[in-house]
């Protein structure tokens, strides 16, 4: 293994979700003061979504860790249990290894376990993972668990954690009762760019790792695109990269590394070849129009310098430049928008310029699909200055979420997300 030759004192990239190797960034420790809040509270249905290997489980096990000493956690990890199964599962949890038989005895038995935890001032919390899986009608079942109660207060509370496909299922109007009971809805979004690099920083330095930055900023873009940020992909790519730097006995990772890693675990950017291929879709035609443009210009450069035989002359009409476009006066408008807006509105960031030019560029290649209105800002993009290009005005995250789902990653960059309250405090230097 790699560990002695960078200095490591064990694996940094193992895909077992230790909670030691826990990463807040990504909006993961927002994510878990709301869930302990939530839970806090101690009522309703609570359900996180995120793609598979986004770090579900992760945010799962910190979360039964940071539980208070008040609260009893049980764990459901097999989505195929039967409503019987699963209160034999959560019986044997709250230390109740001999169930009645039948359903009705073993919901007494239950009911009979909370109601004593509750007169001692505890109360119980079912995590239930792969949620997915789970059939309608037991889905359905879970959530009568919730009906047990006291007057005042809920016996049982329920988190769902899943893969998108849940949402799916809690849109059939036959559980239209579940989705009604759920009071916080969250969803882990993929890691940026920026978001990778810290993720792997923050790993490698629980490692014991205390040298220079190993991954490149362009290999860490790479990375970003082939795991498509997500935090199980990340791990396998950063693991073998490192065991190809090791096997080459150098210091110095190279994008070789990582696509012998890529290849070694057959890994392709999540969205597939065709996504592959429409990657930079929102930016071609732009890029055709400009391409045609250059080719005119140079055109007539050469007519200039040998110009044909009078005979052989063609009359070529004459074509119309495109309108100029003023950056600086867009970024203006941006600003006064900025000010007026709802700090909770969120936009898309297309992609950022170091200079004027290139943002006329990028603004001027957009095409159809992109949210609507787009807008020019200058201001602190990641800590430096630069002109972004913005899309869409949305009045929550779900609907900016929505739209930006359908956007591919351009060759500036990827697309996320920003709020106006933030970009006031962050993008514009005076705040």
């Amino acid at each position: 293994m790699y560990l002695d030759y960078f200095g490591l004192k064990e694996a940094p990239f193992r895909i077992t979700p230790n909670t030691e190797y826990w990463y807040a960034g990504g909006q993961r420790g927002e994510m878990l003061a709301a869930l302990l809040y939530a839970i806090g509270q101690g009522e309703g249905i609570i359900k996180v979504v995120g793609e598979v290997g986004s770090g579900k489980t992760m945010l799962c096990r910190k979360l039964v860790a940071q539980l208070p000493d008040s609260v009893d956690s049980v764990y459901l990890g097999n989505p195929t249990l039967a409503p019987d199964d699963m209160l034999a599962a959560i019986l044997a949890d709250l230390g109740i290894d001999t169930p009645e038989v039948g359903r009705q005895a073993r919901l007494a038995q239950l009911n009979a376990a909370l109601l004593a935890r509750h007169a001692a001032g505890r109360r119980v919390v079912v995590f239930v993972e792969e949620a997915q899986g789970i059939a309608l009608d037991n889905l359905e079942f879970l959530r009568l668990l919730t009906n047990l109660e006291t007057a005042t207060d809920k016996l049982l509370q329920i988190v769902l954690f899943g893969q998108p496909e849940l949402d799916a299922q809690l849109a059939d109007p036959r559980i239209r009762q579940l989705k009604d009971r759920i009071t916080l809805s969250l969803s882990l979004s993929p890691l940026t760019e920026t978001e990778v690099a810290d993720y792997l920083r923050a790993r490698l330095a629980v490692a014991g790792y205390r040298g220079p930055d190993l991954f490149p900023p362009a290999l860490i873009a790479r990375m970003t695109r082939l795991s498509g940020g997500l935090s199980r992909r990340i791990n396998v790519l950063a693991d073998k990269t490192l065991l190809a730097a090791y096997a080459g006995q150098t210091h110095s990772i190279t994008p070789a590394h990582l696509e012998a890693a890529a290849g070694d675990a057959d890994m392709q950017s999540p969205a597939g070849t065709r996504a592959g291929l429409h990657r930079w879709a929102w930016l071609s035609a732009g890029v055709a129009a400009a391409l045609a443009l250059i080719a005119f210009v140079a055109w007539q450069a050469l007519s200039r310098t040998a110009p044909p035989p009078a005979a052989a002359q063609i009359a070529v009409p004459p074509v119309a430049a495109p309108a100029p476009i003023d950056i600086a006066e867009q970024a203006r408008q941006t600003r006064r928008w900025l000010a007026a807006a709802a700090p909770g509105t969120h936009v898309i960031q297309l992609a950022s310029a170091k200079e004027a030019g290139e943002a006329a560029v990028l603004l001027g290649s957009l095409n159809a699909a992109v949210p609507q209105p787009v807008r020019v800002l200058h201001g602190l993009s990641r800590g430096k200055p630069a002109w972004m290009i913005l899309a869409g005005e949305f009045p929550d995250r779900e609907a900016a979420m929505a739209a930006l789902r359908t956007l591919p990653v351009s060759p500036a960059g990827e697309p996320f997300l920003r709020t106006v309250g933030k970009m006031r405090n962050v993008v514009l230097p005076t705040g």
